[in-house]
């Protein structure tokens, strides 16, 4: 599960991929649904059956009493085994840690790019350092930009070097434009050439590449099945993508006598139903009839195909 626990910032990365929505803005997302109370968070992990949380931002230190509360709700909802990393673009010092400790498994330091070339004498190593020391596990995550080599002197200190392909971004767009970055193909967001800057450094044994289109195709698709086998209902088709399938008939209860029992559900002025069955019967059937293809659990609605 994906904790975004606020969207204030101390920095001002030019690559930083928020969406303008939720830059600045104090609020709190568990996985793309907002949650204003804690129950709304529990319920989110209990949908996708959530093995682990990512406590991402913004600046999640900037609230860290918040999130010192949300780890100790979810270590005590859902075990000690459930995994916690945190992101920070800080380097915390020993008090910050000894307030996560016990609550947070993982610290992935975001140190910025003015401070790759003198990685050795930087803060960020200190404070890599500093959480290994207290029992963390702990290492540098960075997007692919050009000098990832310098990062290399900082690996025997690490845990892990996280390198994500750079992407395309709402509020970097200008910035992008401007350095003259353009995207790798019209399907993926990912920034033309940012896999070459990474080369050389990923081939040391402590560095995970993530590629944009794995953030697609691997990570949200299985987040989105976990989710989709838990909410659908008896008659919702799920996806290899983990979307939902169902169909639609608008404006015609009398048809409810003609679906098979306990292959439909009334809502609002419409029968929403099985697929198959729809496309099976739906000549016969007065009223608008259409399949919809959404994401789980009310989600975004990616087609609609009129019958």
């Amino acid at each position: 599960m994906v904790l975004f626990v606020t969207g204030r910032c101390h920095r001002g990365c030019w690559y930083c991929p928020i969406s303008a929505d939720r830059i600045g803005v104090d609020t709190v997302f568990a996985n793309d649904r907002r949650a204003d109370r804690d129950k709304e968070i529990l319920r989110e992990g209990e949908t996708m059956s959530a093995l682990g949380s990512s406590i991402t931002g913004g600046e999640p230190l900037l609230v860290l009493d918040r999130v010192v509360r949300i780890c100790g709700m979810l270590k005590e909802h859902f075990g000690r085994d459930h995994h916690i990393h945190l992101y920070t673009g800080m380097a915390p010092g020993p008090d910050t840690f000894s307030a996560l400790r016990g609550l947070v498994d993982e610290i992935r330091l975001h140190p910025p790019e003015d401070h790759w070339p003198s990685i050795r004498e930087s803060p960020y190593l200190r404070a890599v350092d500093t959480a290994r020391g207290m029992g963390f596990a702990a290492g540098f995550e960075v997007p692919s930009l050009p000098g990832l080599e310098r990062l290399a002197p900082a690996l025997p200190h690490l845990d892990f070097l996280n390198i994500n392909e750079l992407e395309w971004g709402e509020i970097s767009a200008g910035e992008m434009r401007r350095r003259g970055y353009t995207p790798s193909d019209a399907l993926h967001n990912a920034v033309r050439g940012a896999h070459r800057w990474a080369q050389r450094i990923r081939k040391q044994p402590k560095v995970h590449w993530c590629t944009s289109a794995s953030k697609d195709a691997i990570q949200l698709r299985e987040r989105l099945k976990r989710i989709a086998r838990n909410t659908a209902r008896p008659f919702d088709e799920i996806t290899e993508d983990g979307t939902v399938i169902y169909g639609v008939v608008e404006g015609a209860p009398a048809v409810a006598g003609r679906l098979s029992p306990g292959r439909f559900a009334a809502v609002d002025d419409r029968l929403e139903c099985s697929p198959r069955e729809l496309r099976r019967i739906h000549r016969h059937l007065p009223g608008k009839k259409y399949i919809v293809e959404r994401y789980p659990n009310g989600g975004v609605v990616v087609e609609v195909t009129p019958l």
